[in-house]
């Protein structure tokens, strides 16, 4: 039975990027994974709820198992609620460029790292992420 890598990404305005997809993708090619997709609701559960759906869709139609839930607003705290040693083998953090991230000014991945003593990679996503994602109707 192949062994199967359990990535807990942590993303919220980069959920749907190219980037984090593009990583996720190659991955997978490289063996199984499965991806628990955590979408911090730091501007409220709609817009985080509607990018997460859009990525989870975009990965499934790939062909990666994943799941994902829209986690507590401060990310470090979303982090925290998931994390298990035990069910996860790395965490994938996705943020916008550091000029523009509120998550590199605070320095999450590293905080991550020192927080679950777990293997951190950081995928940084254009200033585009998200614009593919389909708008809500009013």
């Amino acid at each position: 039975m192949a062994w199967t890598t359990n990535l807990l990404v942590i993303a919220n305005r980069t959920v749907d990027s190219d980037e984090l997809l593009r990583v996720l993708r190659d991955r997978a090619l490289s063996g199984s994974i499965h991806v628990t997709l955590v979408a911090p609701a730091d501007a409220g559960r709609v817009p985080a709820t509607r990018r997460l759906e859009h990525a989870v869709e975009r990965l499934k139609a790939q062909g990666i198992s994943v799941q994902g839930s829209v986690g507590a607003p401060d990310p470090l705290v979303a982090v925290e609620e998931v994390w298990d040693p035990r069910r996860f083998d790395e965490i994938i953090v996705a943020t916008l460029p550091t000029d523009v991230s509120r998550w590199m000014a605070l320095d999450l991945p590293r905080r991550i790292a020192r927080l679950t003593d777990a293997k951190v990679t950081h995928v940084v996503a254009s200033r585009r992420a998200n614009t593919r994602m389909p708008r809500a109707h009013a």
